[in-house]
């Protein structure tokens, strides 16, 4: 199963992070399966045209965040997840950006109410 990555550069978001997103929400979908293999680094950044070093970043925010575990001599692995424990981690990911998220928000003056009003507004577009 080929990894379905698409990188833009005229994203605000570095390139490791747009990585590290695409490949967290498949693995938190179950896109990407216990177990499943992620192509080694270096292809990946060859295929993709972008850094060996870029890639290694994403790898590590990936294993960092507890979705994948490397193999010395054998490579990166989906990590062991059910269902439960993919929500859940879904779950702690969109708090920790929330709150990055909230605190910007609040910095700008916005209450609670027009936060929501905002994501609803959002939502329906």
């Amino acid at each position: 199963m080929p990894l379905d990555l698409i990188i833009s550069s005229a994203s605000d978001k570095p390139i490791y992070q747009q990585l590290f997103e695409q490949l967290s929400s498949q693995i938190i979908l179950g896109q990407l399966r216990e177990g499943y293999c992620l192509p080694p680094i270096r292809t990946v950044a060859k295929e993709l045209q972008i850094s060996v070093i870029t890639v290694k970043k994403a790898w590590e925010e990936l294993e960092r965040a507890g979705l994948i575990h490397s193999m010395v001599g054998r490579g990166c692995f989906v990590a062991p997840m059910n269902r439960v424990e993919r929500l859940d981690k879904r779950n702690e990911m969109a708090l920790q950006k929330l709150k990055k998220d909230v605190e910007y928000y609040r910095s700008l003056g916005i209450g609670e109410e027009e936060i929501i009003d905002l994501i609803r507004t959002f939502y329906r577009e």
